[in-house]
Order: structure tokens, then C-alpha cells, then sequence
């Protein structure tokens, strides 16, 4: 019967309300529950073995608490690790996975705070939300810098989350500071080279986070001088990992760990995990799209089954995964497509476009002063293995194992003494890709165009519309560099799917000149495809390997698709990266693009700069002669992220 209910709503044809509408407990026996969020942190805390940290408040607090160690964020950036929470959904199955991308969900799923106001809770958030999905309800009781549990109706249970931005990237390079940590005494990783800028940056983040113990203890001695203490559950954990690059933005253990610690009262210690006692760790494998179902599970409300995420505590817990996945879709200006999983000591990494350098260059994580030294050093050829990988392209494969190897920079894919791990991880992903139906496998511009009126979710539920095991099939293939998988890719440059084209195109691309000139004659009519994704990467390809009229072709065609207002900023996005690759071969262009406008006025708004930079950065200091980029000289405008 609760599948068949499921099926109902999946076809609209079950009002939503009643997927929540199950026996919600006496609200005498509910628990208040607190969030505390700081951003960009991984476990760097003195509970968690930190000798740098000076974080005496969350030590205390963890004392007094369960300390989670491996918790993933699901997403290595924070509107998509948003999307996660907020959803109990994976944010790749509702196509926002991309940064700042606000897509539409199905009416039947509820953000979570929905569903607790109609058990009764007051919910305000204090006060950060982007989510990256758009909801037709009021979410909140109270979502602004003044929102606070105090302004419930007498004796109404709450649900309150109050967010610490004194630990986000922006504040990593904000100067001047004067350090309170010392830089000789920071642990620079194995991936970042030892400079005087890189030990500064290192030694803030650490300045950052005992400013955010602080602010974290305010809360806590509020919450205690209310005497609210034993009637609340209080999270402390973080949004994604550190705003140094590598980290954040980043599926590896590095962008996704963070720290989470609960605090059960004495009152409420049956809703806690079997392993509660103050002051233990957990080994349990836990992601951010398990949040939501925990917080129903908490306050006695079933979580219902469209929820992918499972709850790790209260009435309805669920036994602990074997793995956690992760993923990394468009960051900002720059496209790419990564998934990760992790079991509790190895982690894999899933590179479906390793020709991308893994440091495409991100304006908003170049004003770091460690991105710009590190990439300075590395163009000055200064650096040596394993500084020098982040700006060189990627493997198909990695495999990292966590405990001899916390940085991850040895990379064990080829190692025939752990044959059996990748094997055992490449297959976890595969069939959890599958199984939420990851829609990450259209580019974001393909994915647009086959809406038509629907949420990604809907696409991704009719395999009709969307063959994922074809498009996938593929998507490994052509990631994989092996050329015996050449002819099978050239087969799929006719198939009737443009997801399936796409792949085929990039694996011939993938794969280098003699793939691509071997294949001209196969790869000259997707330059006319039905699919602006599909030309695009057709163009890059006959335009770097193809003769000298197979370029004219090339940049005529990109010369079409580039404009955003005309093409949509996905569109023009994949476009100007394909130019920039492009390099000298796409100089013709350069006047037309300086006069190209340098948005989609019909993208989120929040996302609407991104044209513009990546348009600025490809023009360098004339960008803005004759057009609407701004100079790479003048003050762009910043967001947080």
C-alpha cells in the first residue's frame, strides 16, 4: 500500500498532505531542535583532534554530546548541500546540483520546514537560505536576520537554525586581519604549497573559527538562560568543507567532510542513535539529504517515501548505508561533471570530463591570495607532484584511502592491491546513479530543453525521455580513454537520444587529435544537431583537431550559440568555455564577443553574472571595450557562495 500511495503521487494524482499526514507524537513528548551552521569548516575543531583549533566552547559542547566523523555534505558548495537538506532529496535526481540554479520540484515534495509547521513547530531560520529549488509554499514562520525561536506562540515547540558566516571563504581573504593563529604552526596540506600567503591563509580560517566558537557559545547560553536546555536538540555542524581551494567545491573527503555534533537532553535520550554517550564518536556514515528525514523522525512524523536521504535518529530511524555519495556539477562560470563515494575508509572519484583541469578558473575562488600563488607558482613550473595536480587535467578514475592518505593525493586506481575497493566503489555508484535516476548526465543547457513544462524530477522518472542507462553507458565509455571503445562511440554519434550524442562526441574529443581526425566525416553533421549541447561539442572538437574549413565551420557555429540572450547563459556557458579552449584558433571571434551583451536577462538572478565573468576572463583587461563585460580591472559583483 505505501508504494502504491508513492506511485500516486508520483502522478500527481495524491494531494501531497497527506504523505506527511501520519501520527505525529504528544507535543509534551517533542523536542525543540536547535541548528547551528557554520560555513565552509571541515572537522577542523579541537573535539575532533585539531591541536591548531581553539575552539573551547564546541569542545565543551562535544563533551556533553555525540560526535559524528564521517558526515558528507552531499554537495561540496553550499546551494546545492542546501538543495540536499532542505529536500531529504539527492540534488542531482532534482537537476540542482548546479550552483545557483533554483530549479522546480514535483508539488508533492515539501521542504522540510513545511512539513514541521504542520506538526505544530515553529520554524525560523536566521538566516541564510539558497536553496537552488523553487517552493510554491511559505517555507518559514520567520526567515531573516531578526528571526529567533523567542517569537513562537507560548509553549509551541520550535524548530530554529541560526548561521555563522564568520567562518565562510569571503572571510579567508579578508584583509586586513591580524593574526591571532601562527603561521609556522599551521598544517599546510600536501596538495598546497608552503608559502608565506598560503600559511596566512591557513592561519585565518583557524582565526575564523575560534570567532565562530564564540558565536556559537552565545547561542548555546542563550538557549540556557531561557532554560530551554533539556527540552532541545541542539546540531552544530558545518555547511561544506573549507573555502581553501581543493576543499570546497570539491567531492573529494576534503570539500564534503564536516563536523557534526548532537546533543540529545537526558529527556529525549530515546530518540538518540544506540551509540549515544556524551563525549563518544560515531563511525556512522551520514549525508546532509539524511537531515531532513532525521528531523521528521525526531518530532515523531514518519518520513515519507519520496525522501531519498534515511534518518540516523528518533522514532524512525533506519540501519546505517555501507556508502555516502557526492557530487560536483556547474560551479559558477565553469562546467564539469564528478560523482564520489565512500564507504568508511576509501574514497572513489568518478571524473566523467578528465580533460578539464581540475582548477578551471573560478573568479569568485581566484580572489583567494593561496588560489593565485598556488596557480602563479605552478605557470612558473615551481612546483613538483602533488602541488602541481590541481591545475593539471584529471584521471578517469581515483581511489584514495583515508587513512594512509588524509589528503588525498596518492591515487590508488591503478593498484592492484586494491583492485577489489575500486571495484566494490565504482559498482556502489553505478547502481546509486541509477537509482535516484541522476539527471547530472544531460548538460544543464540539454536538460532545459527537454522540459517542456516539467520538473527535472518528472524527466527523470520517464525513461522514454530519459534513457539514463544508454546515457550513462556512454558517459563511462567516453570518459574512459580506452580506444577500443572508439568505433562503439562513433556508432553513437547517429543514436536517436542527444544525451547518448553528446557523450559521443566528448569521447572523441576526450581521446585527442588522431581520435578526432580519424572521425571528421562522422563528427561534421553534428555541427547541424538538434541539440546546442551536441554542436558545441562538435565544434570544440573539429575546431581543435579538424582541418582548417572544419574550424571555419567551428567558429561559425560558435558564434551562433554563444550569445546569452539569444541561446540561454547555459548555452552560451558551454559556448565560451569551448572558445577559450579553443585558444588562438578562436581569435576571429574576439570582436564579436567583446560586443556580445553578457547575460541571459531570463537567468536566476543570482547566477546572472556568470556570463559576464567567464566572458571577462576569456577577453582579459579589454574586456570591457565595446560590450557589457565589465574589465577584468574593475570591481565585479560578489555574491557569497
Amino acid at each position: 500500500m505505501r508504494h502504491l500511495l508513492f506511485r500516486l503521487a508520483l502522478g500527481g494524482l495524491l494531494p501531497s498532505l497527506l504523505l506527511s499526514a501520519v501520527p505525529v507524537a504528544a507535543e509534551d513528548s517533542r523536542p525543540n531542535i536547535l541548528w547551528l551552521v557554520a560555513e565552509d569548516i571541515n572537522p577542523h575543531l579541537g573535539c575532533y583532534g585539531d591541536t591548531n583549533a581553539v575552539t573551547p566552547n564546541l569542545d565543551r559542547f562535544a563533551a556533553g554530546s555525540l560526535r559524528y566523523k564521517n558526515c558528507w555534505s552531499t554537495a561540496p558548495v553550499c546551494a546545492p548541500a542546501r538543495t540536499a537538506l532542505i529536500t531529504g532529496v539527492y540534488p542531482t535526481r532534482l537537476g540542482a546540483e548546479h550552483m545557483r540554479s533554483l530549479v522546480r520540484i514535483p508539488s508533492f515534495i515539501r521542504l522540510y520546514p513545511e512539513l514541521l509547521r504542520e506538526a505544530g513547530y515553529y520554524c525560523s531560520n536566521n538566516n541564510k537560505e539558497d536553496y537552488n529549488v523553487q517552493s510554491a509554499g511559505k517555507v518559514w514562520d520567520e526567515s531573516s536576520n531578526r528571526a529567533h525561536w523567542r517569537n513562537r506562540k507560548p509553549g509551541q515547540p520550535f524548530f530554529a537554525v541560526f548561521n555563522f558566516n564568520a567562518t565562510h571563504e569571503s572571510q579567508i581573504r579578508r584583509r586586513p586581519h591580524r593574526l591571532e593563529h601562527d603561521p609556522a604552526k599551521v598544517r599546510v596540506p600536501a596538495y598546497h604549497p608552503d608559502t608565506a600567503e598560503v600559511r596566512h591563509d591557513w592561519a585565518q580560517y583557524y582565526d575564523n573559527l575560534t570567532e565562530m566558537d564564540r558565536l556559537v557559545a552565545q547561542r548555546l547560553e542563550e538557549l540556557e538562560a531561557a532554560g530551554l536546555a533539556e527540552d532541545t536538540v541542539v546540531f552544530f555542524y558545518g555547511d561544506n568543507g573549507s573555502g581553501m581551494p581543493r576543499s570546497k567545491r570539491w567531492p573529494y573527503n576534503s570539500g564534503l567532510n564536516v563536523p557534526l555534533i548532537v546533543r540529545v537532553p537526558a529527556r529525549f535520550r530515546h530518540l538518540a542513535p544506540p551509540e549515544y554517550q556524551p563525549g563518544a564518536a560515531s563511525g556512522r556514515l551520514v549525508g546532509f539529504v539524511d537531515f531532513a528525514p532525521t528531523l521528521l523522525s525526531l518530532v515523531g512524523v514518519k518520513p515519507p517515501e519520496w525522501m531519498q536521504g534515511q534518518a540516523f535518529m528518533g522514532r524512525f530511524p533506519a540501519p546505517a548505508p555501507k556508502y555516502l555519495f557526492g557530487f560536483r556539477g556547474r560551479m559558477d562560470e565553469r562546467c564539469d561533471l564528478v560523482r564520489s563515494a565512500r564507504n568508511e575508509r576509501f574514497v572513489y572519484i568518478r571524473n566523467y570530463l578528465p580533460h578539464l583541469v581540475y582548477g578551471q578558473h573560478i573568479d569568485y575562488m581566484f580572489q583567494t591570495p593561496t588560489t593565485r600563488v598556488w596557480k602563479q607558482l605552478f605557470d612558473e613550473g615551481k612546483l613538483q607532484p602533488p602541488q602541481t595536480c590541481f591545475w593539471q587535467t584529471k584521471p578517469p578514475e581515483e581511489l584514495y584511502d583515508l587513512q594512509a592518505d588524509p589528503d588525498e593525493v596518492r591515487n590508488l586506481a591503478d593498484s592492484p592491491a586494491h583492485e577489489g575497493v575500486l571495484r566494490e566503489l565504482r559498482g556502489a555508484l553505478r547502481e546509486h546513479l541509477l537509482d535516484i535516476r541522476d539527471t547530472g548526465f544531460l548538460t544543464e543547457a540539454e536538460r532545459h530543453r527537454r522540459l517542456q513544462g516539467r520538473t527535472a524530477y518528472e524527466l527523470a522518472a520517464r525513461p522514454g525521455d530519459y534513457p539514463l542507462e544508454r546515457i550513462l553507458a556512454t558517459a563511462e565509455l567516453a570518459a574512459s580513454f580506452e580506444q577500443a571503445g572508439v568505433p562503439r562511440l562513433r556508432e553513437a554519434l547517429g543514436d536517436s537520444d542527444s544525451g547518448v550524442r553528446y557523450w559521443a562526441v566528448m569521447g572523441l574529443l576526450i581521446r585527442g587529435s588522431n581520435t578526432v581526425a580519424a572521425a571528421v566525416r562522422d563528427l561534421r553533421p553534428r555541427l547541424e544537431d538538434s541539440s546546442p549541447s551536441v554542436r558545441v561539442a562538435a565544434a570544440q572538437a573539429l575546431g581543435l583537431y579538424g582541418t582548417g574549413e572544419d574550424l571555419g565551420a567551428a567558429l561559425r557555429a560558435l558564434e551562433q550559440l554563444a550569445p546569452p540572450d539569444k541561446n540561454g547563459a547555459f548555452v552560451s556557458l558551454e559556448a565560451l568555455a569551448a572558445i577559450e579552449a579553443l585558444g588562438e584558433k578562436a581569435r576571429p571571434l574576439y570582436p564579436i564577443l567583446r560586443a556580445m551583451p553578457s547575460e541571459d536577462p531570463n537567468t536566476v538572478e543570482r547566477s546572472r553574472t556568470y556570463t559576464g565573468r567567464l566572458l571577462a576572463h576569456l577577453l582579459g583587461t579589454d574586456a570591457g571595450e565595446g560590450g557589457g563585460v565589465p574589465a577584468r580591472n574593475q570591481a565585479a559583483p560578489k555574491i557569497n557562495q
